[in-house]
């Protein structure tokens, strides 16, 4: 037996797991517009699938109100006919109904018995109707868009600015969340847009031909600074139009990857924002179709000479989708290009040196409190600025000293140390020399790339003769779920002898200039860690248990168990199986929810802590959605709030219990058992229990009754489990039912109806 085993009492279960048939998990694929202005009260609409119910909007940070006014979806053959014959009803009363006043007027004669009265209201469902009915597409061009929740949403005037989190909130649960901006400058937003027919990627050259061959539309008139807000379809192009004054100093920033980072694959994949500025004349003076190394453009253009300008969106290959959403900025406002340092040493005031364009000035000062990565903007008489990341750290920090470009001219540092340099130009080196000991262990790592900066960078460590020891290009850091290209390089190496080492830095591309700033970590290991916890939306029924998943995120060589814990959780909640094992990066775990539903969801806290070098350290689970992009390649994507949904008919008997709080010894080639407790009630033999995604060697080899409730029998396979493996095992319940025909028979095969989800089983392998 695999994993699986036969309860002959399976109707305890019955009673004390809800009945959770599978359904389908609601999905947001976008929200159009993707923000408002503080103060503004407008209509929002979000596109997904499995919405049916949808009773409430949730956005994080507060501030803002969001009223569900409509859900539609796709008709079903079944909902068209039924439309047809009713348009077809009011169309013969309205007839029947013209035709009698019609004879009134003319004197004819009338039925008597007849009496066919035409209202303002049956107009109404007509136009309805008819409406409907010309919307109609048979086979929607993206199903998990397809149906559309209409939103009033008032943006309070105090509201702060910045990225807000969206979720639309149904009885099957929570949907994931989506970006959404509060701003501070005049919005002007399109109709929200509507592809009624399938548009594959092969015919975007013909929407190419199309876009360049016809007419342009009107633009669209508007007053600099604004937002505006539109979606792209298939072969569109959105224009604006504005009035521009010589000496103006315009920026035009597009957020369209930056609204959606991560989309299901699909056709036709993601929206590549093209930005264009055009004079009176209709020439082109101003391109772009990305900014460095991220998708979305901004456009620089210091206007020559009074006149109408004209800004132009589209996709670089002409497709389209309701999913192409964007906000473009656009006018006097601040951007800021470059800055350094890129960060500071905690507890110190650091001073900022900024370049861009509509600046306030040339620098900014920054109090540095605790470690961390924060974001910084500067202000104008406009606006704020776009927002950069500054890293503050708790080692000493130096300011690179030129020239330093060879093994000769190596900039001398003592260990530890934080580096915050250039490279200034292309084909420019950095070297450093410090000294070493035999055995002693050293990390160099560059932070470039992952504090906004274009350096690609090249790290590599040679002796005292010069010979290479250690080279590293790029290195990942899954913590930086939003970063496609991971460019920053970092070198771990035990020293072989005492004596000279250098370090040299370089742009793998050979590119340099004043913004390819970088900071260099060169010290002894920190071990460290952090955490992610998914999925950032969680939905349960009252009583109910359901997984989760942490990902530890090691830093330095840390190896050590992780305990997990929930911070000041409302009463009723839980964690089975709270700690992620020593070496390991993932663990599933079990959260049990209050007995009694919620209004509105619940926003939690997860909290991690280990001994690490004597101490106690404590992080924060950040919460995150697990996406994959071009069919292969995770990334956890921070969430701003961890939220739970408790809806649906409550539970009225009490949840599964471990009989013991401590890992199970589970020998390798043998078995071990785990005593749940629980009331017994009536039998029913159609149960199962099943082990959830258990590691490869363990299974449930039986199931027997006890005095207070019953007890798995876990066993290890020896030949696929070595002691020390460690975890948690998930178990799910569910019956097995055939559907019957009326003699009896036996009609289709056996099919899975899930009753629930039992708490978190640590276990610990261990030798016979």
């Amino acid at each position: 037996m695999r994993g699986k085993a036969d309860l002959t009492f399976a109707g305890l279960l019955l009673l004390a797991l809800p009945s959770q048939a599978q359904q389908p998990t609601p999905h947001a694929g976008y929200v159009y517009p993707a923000g408002g202005r503080q103060g503004d009260t407008f209509e929002v609409t979000v596109g997904g699938q499995f919405l049916d119910g949808v009773h409430r909007a949730c956005v994080s940070r507060g501030g803002i109100d969001a009223k569900v006014i409509e859900h539609t979806k796709p008709l079903t053959p079944a909902q068209l006919n039924k439309l047809r014959e009713r348009l077809r009803e009011l169309m013969q009363k309205r007839t029947a109904a013209f035709q009698q006043q019609t004879a009134r007027g003319g004197q004819g004669e009338l039925n008597a018995a007849v009496n066919v009265v035409w209202t303002a209201g049956d107009e109404r469902v007509l136009a309805e109707l008819r409406e409907k009915l010309a919307t109609f597409v048979r086979r929607p061009a993206s199903p998990a868009i397809a149906e559309t929740v209409r939103l009033q949403v008032t943006v309070a005037s105090n509201a702060e600015p910045g990225e807000r989190e969206l979720r639309l909130a149904t009885p099957a649960g929570l949907t994931n969340p989506l970006l959404f901006h509060v701003g501070q400058l005049p919005e002007f937003s399109r109709q929200p847009a509507r592809v009624r027919a399938d548009t594959p990627l092969a015919q975007a050259a013909r929407f190419r031909v199309q876009a360049i061959r016809s007419t342009p539309e009107t633009p669209i008139e508007i007053t600099l600074p604004a937002t505006v807000n539109g979606q792209i379809t298939p072969g569109g192009v959105d224009r604006y139009l504005f009035l521009a004054v010589k000496g103006q100093r315009l920026v035009a920033g597009a957020a369209a990857r930056a609204l959606m980072p991560y989309i299901s694959d699909a056709v036709p994949g993601w929206f590549q924002a093209v930005l264009a500025l055009y004079d009176a004349n209709g020439k082109e003076v101003a391109y772009a179709d990305d900014y460095r190394f991220q998708p979305d453009p901004v456009l620089y253009y210091e206007v020559p000479k009074d006149g109408d300008y004209v800004l132009e969106i589209r996709d670089a290959l002409y497709r389209g989708r309701e999913d192409f959403v964007y906000r473009i900025t656009a006018g006097e406002l601040p951007f800021v290009t470059g800055m350094f340092p890129l960060g500071g040493q905690a507890g110190a005031r650091t001073v900022i040196e900024v370049q861009g364009w509509n600046l306030p000035g040339e620098w900014i000062a920054h109090d540095s409190k605790a470690k961390g990565v924060y974001r910084i903007s500067v202000r104008n008489a406009v606006s704020g600025s776009n927002r950069l990341p500054f890293a503050v750290d708790t080692l000493p920090e130096h300011i690179e000293r030129e020239s330093n470009d060879d093994f000769t001219n190596a900039q001398a540092v003592k260990l530890p140390i934080v580096m915050n340099a250039r490279i200034d130009r292309p084909g420019d080196r950095d070297v450093y020399r410090f000294s070493g000991r035999a055995g002693e262990e050293i990390v160099a790592e560059v932070f470039a790339r992952r504090l906004d900066s274009p350096l690609d960078s090249f790290l590599e460590l040679s002796d005292a003769t010069c010979r290479q020891l250690a080279a590293n290009d790029d290195h990942e850091d899954k913590s930086t779920g939003l970063i496609t290209h991971h460019a920053d390089s970092r070198i771990s190496v035990r020293l072989p002898k005492k004596g000279t080492y250098y370090l040299r830095l370089a742009d793998i591309q050979g590119k340099g200039g004043r913004e390819y700033s970088y900071r260099l970590r060169i010290s002894r290991p920190e071990p460290d860690f952090q955490l992610r916890v998914v999925p950032a939306s969680v939905s349960a029924r009252p009583g109910a248990t359901v997984p989760i998943t942490v990902y530890a995120l090691r830093k330095d060589g840390f190896t050590g168990d992780i305990a997990l814990r929930l911070n000041d959780a409302p009463r009723g909640f839980a964690l089975s199986g709270g700690w992620v094992p020593g070496q390991q990066e993932k663990v599933r775990l079990t959260l049990s929810v209050p007995e009694s539903q919620s209004e509105s969801p619940f926003r939690l806290s997860l909290e991690g802590y280990a001994t690490i070098q004597g101490r106690e350290v404590r992080r924060p689970a950040v919460p995150a959605e697990d996406m994959m992009q071009a069919f292969a390649y995770q990334h956890l994507v921070p969430a701003q709030e961890w939220l739970v949904q408790v809806a649906g008919p409550p539970r009225t008997r009490r949840p599964w219990k471990i009989s013991s709080g401590h890992p199970v010894k589970l020998p390798a080639g043998g078995a071990a058992p785990v005593r749940l407790s629980l009331p017994v009630a009536r039998f029913a033999s159609q149960l199962r229990l099943s082990l959830s995604e258990p590691p490869e060697g363990i299974a449930i080899e039986s199931v027997s009754r006890a005095w207070d409730g019953f007890s798995i029998l876990l066993r290890a396979d020896a030949a696929k489990v070595k002691p020390g493996l460690k975890g948690n095992l998930i178990v799910e319940a569910f019956v097995e039912r055939a559907a019957t025909g009326r003699d009896g028979s036996k009609r289709t095969a056996a099919r899975r109806q899930p009753l629930g989800t039992l708490p978190a089983i640590p276990f610990e392998v261990v030798r016979r």
